[in-house]
């Protein structure tokens, strides 16, 4: 097995607000990855106490605990329990009601003999390449389908769209967004590796449109996590002033790689 994880800070000056991480469980068995996206709050109070980094720690810790410990429980249910744990962590002393309560993205896959399980909340994705080497994009599409105009501003879109019916969701304080998560099972058979992205990398297709998925998962299988989180970087350089493609997005965001053949 061929693991591979990088993962690399928008602003050296500011933490990573990703979060990764694989298990093989020691029955040699199968496997688990874990990637969040922690969401950048505004620079208003948002009610918390603490750090995304802190949370992103909490839900991917419990994620990675859970998948490789509970086959017994189905992604979502994985999900909805390390929302809960994470939650109670700072129920009492931070205001999870906020729209803006420390919250991220999630990508989650599960792995055995027989079947590849995944979960999708939001925009980051994750990759499944077949053994003839074409590749399956696993996402939640929500964020796309919003309005434009529902995403002017923070306070817009936090008060319209952000974790409501119409909308998009992300994992934050409620447990029941797990039944909002993208899911599925593909045999085992059926898959060869896999590559789960932040958005940081996915911008090389979605918003520098250097190729598509197919073309970003065979850099990765050949040039390596890496490499290609380095050639996200070099986009981003090239576009800082004209912003092209760029535009009013972070020149640099946090970027994190896992990739897994299996």
């Amino acid at each position: 097995m061929r693991i591979e994880l990088t993962t690399e800070p928008g602003d050296p000056g500011r933490p990573n607000e990703d979060y990764a991480s694989v298990a093989v469980p020691a029955c040699g068995q199968g496997g688990t990855l874990v990637v969040l996206d922690g969401v950048t709050p505004p620079p208003a109070e948002v009610g918390c106490l603490h750090s995304v980094p802190w949370f992103t720690a909490r839900l991917g810790g419990a994620l990675a605990e859970l998948s490789a410990s509970r086959r017994d429980m189905t992604l979502r249910d994985i999900l909805a329990a390390a929302i809960a744990r994470t939650a109670d962590a700072h129920r009492a002393t931070c205001d999870l009601s906020h729209p803006r309560t420390p919250q991220a993205t999630v990508v989650l896959a599960r792995w055995d003999a027989e079947h590849v399980e995944h979960l999708v909340l939001s925009d980051s994705a994750l990759l499944a390449e077949a053994p003839d080497g074409s590749v399956t994009a696993l996402l939640d599409d929500r964020l796309d389908r919003v309005p434009r105009a529902s995403l002017v501003s923070d306070a817009v879109a936090d008060a319209t769209v952000r974790n409501k019916e119409g909308g998009f969701f992300t994992a934050a304080a409620d447990p029941t967004v797990a039944t909002r998560a993208v899911t599925g099972t593909l045999p085992r058979t059926e898959v060869r590796a896999l590559a789960a992205l932040t958005d940081g990398v996915t911008r090389w297709v979605e918003k520098f449109q250097e190729g598509d998925w197919a073309e970003l998962f065979t850099l990765v299988r050949k040039e390596g996590a890496e490499a290609v989180v380095a050639r996200v970087r070099a986009l981003e350089r090239a576009d800082a002033q004209a912003r092209t493609y760029l535009r009013r997005s972070k020149t640099h965001d946090d970027a994190t790689l896992v990739y897994a053949e299996l």
